[in-house]
């Protein structure tokens, strides 16, 4: 049976759009959670550059750790970015999968990139058994740990609808309760998607101002994720504030004219 937090994040998915933001440590996804949000969402950016490494430099035992972390540290459920799955095989991305679904997480995705720039996506028929095995994997956990299932075409330089789509509904075939295509934005390429896949819910990534959360629920949205946006607008806003400090010797950047966090506070509980 579903854990309470695996039913709630299920129960999100059935109507409605609602904004799943994406912590990068302990500290961001209680202060996440603070401020109202009914569930969270890992970033493999934003956890990859607290520790000093880019995007996809972590390992699996890495990530699962940190999974761990983050769902202990909230209330309200986590999924998991977790990339690739860490291994090309079925069997290898099963097998992590399914570590990943005992680390109290309520969600997971898995992407259909390769990492290399000659062939950015796993062939059809692999990306399609790729799916499926975590599907088994999941199933065979007994968790009821919601499979997001993501096609990076619009990422990797192959803006092709056609094939997202086609992807999108192998995989919505495959088992995965929920489908993803990061870096679609226009209006009849989000609409065409969510279609394609009904009655399945649809994630979008929103990492800037081109969107709010009410035009994406009119275009039939499900889920809204904001990715590494989050991480990098937290690093960009140090990084400004140190140049300063480095370059001219002054402080304004360490100053803001908003109402400070009481940090401390926050994290008495």
């Amino acid at each position: 049976m579903p854990s309470p937090k695996i039913a709630a994040f299920r129960s999100l998915h059935e109507s409605g759009c609602f904004v799943i933001p994406n912590p990068w440590d302990r500290g961001s996804a209680i202060c996440l959670e603070q401020l109202g949000f009914k569930a969270l969402a890992s970033t493999s950016a934003g956890f990859a550059w607290s520790n000093g490494l880019p995007d996809n430099g972590v390992t699996v035992d890495h990530v699962v750790g940190h999974l761990k972390v983050i769902a202990d540290a909230v209330n309200v459920p986590v999924n998991a970015d977790f990339e690739g799955g860490f291994a090309a095989e079925p069997e290898g991305v099963a097998a992590n999968v399914a570590r990943a679904a005992a680390a109290g997480i309520a969600g997971l995705s898995i992407e259909d990139s390769t990492g290399d720039a000659r062939t950015p996506l796993y062939d059809f028929d692999v990306a399609v058994e790729r799916i499926k095995a975590a599907r088994a994997a999941i199933d065979a956990s007994r968790t009821g740990v919601l499979l997001t299932a993501r096609t990076e075409g619009f990422l990797v330089g192959r803006a092709d609808i056609g094939e997202t789509i086609r992807r999108l509904q192998a995989f919505a075939a495959a088992g995965a309760d929920c489908l993803y295509a990061p870096a679609i934005k226009k209006k009849e390429d989000i609409v065409a998607v969510v279609k394609a896949v009904a009655p399945k819910p649809v994630n979008l990534l929103v990492a800037g101002p081109w969107i709010t959360v009410a035009e994406a629920a009119e275009l039939g949205v499900r889920r809204i994720s904001v990715g590494a946006g989050l991480a990098r607008a937290a690093w960009n806003g140090f990084a400004k504030a140190a140049r300063e400090l480095a370059s001219q010797g002054t402080f304004a950047g360490i100053t803001s004219a908003d109402a400070p966090l009481d940090l401390n506070k926050m994290f008495r509980g």
